[in-house]
């Protein structure tokens, strides 16, 4: 297992060198950041010369890379151009939303794997067509339509929760935004579920443990649920990442100010430090939640062994 480990680790660093800098190309030749910055209004000469000295914009992207990476080795993301550090930007944002997607995760596991269990034993079912229905409604329709929906149904009309988040963002104001954002990722996990669980229903190892005489409680949950987790544990790993690069339409409608707001301030005033920052914060995410899913498989299939 250690060794395991190691490697993977090892085989992160040019994974995370090589998405760093191909998000750090891709923001600097979206525009002008210096542009960007003076508005509508052309910038002096004088000033647009000394903005870019001052940022390091002046020099060319492989050594201003260089010296980004090595900033972000000592825990410094850059400043962004209102002044402010982007490291402070990060802890007024990475809480909110981190909130956000726990309670996201939250409702991807528990209703999620709840429906695609309970549709995977009645397959066939009325139940089983209504749920894959709806799933494949949800799935259809896009996220800030859903998002407006329920902020017009449960917040304007019926007053059940508050239409804007609060800058506080707790986690009761947090409840209904986190539902719509995990509402496409439940519906896959719903739909993953249910096929898995049919799909080993049928396997030798449940025949034999219910020929045994165990408990259908039992069978299910330490025989056919353990197995058929692991695509799901695979999808809801991966998704993490997702869910807090993909809040900003989310945080957007409830005025969320989370990572989310933080990353369309960013690309809406061309402040390339910002979006760079955040982003290689997500890219770290993703590739530690990718390790402890892959370490998670043993704990579900005892049969997976690490070299």
């Amino acid at each position: 297992m250690g060794r395991y480990v190691i490697r993977r680790l090892l085989q992160m660093i040019p994974v995370f060198i090589g998405a760093t800098l191909l998000i750090f190309l891709m923001v600097n030749v979206m525009g002008d950041p210096v542009q960007g910055l003076c508005g509508d209004k052309a910038c002096d000469p004088a000033t647009a010369a000394q903005l870019r000295s001052e940022f390091g914009l002046d020099k060319p992207l492989w050594q201003q890379y260089l010296t980004y990476m090595g900033h972000v080795f000592e825990g410094n993301f850059g400043t962004a151009f209102n002044g402010q550090p982007v490291i402070e930007l990060m802890g007024d944002a990475f809480p909110v939303t981190i909130r956000l997607t726990i309670i996201a995760i939250i409702f991807e596991i528990v209703i999620g794997i709840a429906l695609g269990v309970a549709t995977g034993l009645r397959r066939g079912s009325p139940v089983d067509t209504t749920v894959l229905l709806l799933t494949l409604v949800v799935i259809s329709v896009p996220t800030f339509v859903t998002g407006l929906i329920v902020q017009l149904l449960f917040g304007v009309k019926w007053g059940v929760i508050q239409p804007s988040v609060s800058p506080e963002a707790p986690f009761d104001q947090l409840i209904m935004p986190g539902l719509v954002l995990a509402s496409v990722s439940l519906a896959y996990v719903t739909r993953l579920t249910r096929t898995s669980i049919a799909e080993n229903r049928r396997s030798d190892y449940v025949r034999t443990a219910t020929a045994k005489g165990l408990p259908r409680r039992r069978v299910i949950v330490r025989h056919l649920l353990r197995n058929s987790l692991i695509p799901v544990v695979t999808f809801i790993g991966t998704d993490i990442g997702g869910l807090m690069g993909g809040a900003i339409v989310t945080e957007r409608i409830f005025n969320i100010h989370g990572v989310g707001y933080q990353l369309y301030q960013g690309i809406l005033r061309q402040n390339s430090q910002t979006v760079v920052g955040f982003v290689t914060v997500l890219v770290l995410v993703f590739l530690v939640a990718n390790l402890l899913v892959d370490l998670l498989y043993a704990v579900l299939d005892p049969r997976i062994r690490y070299a």
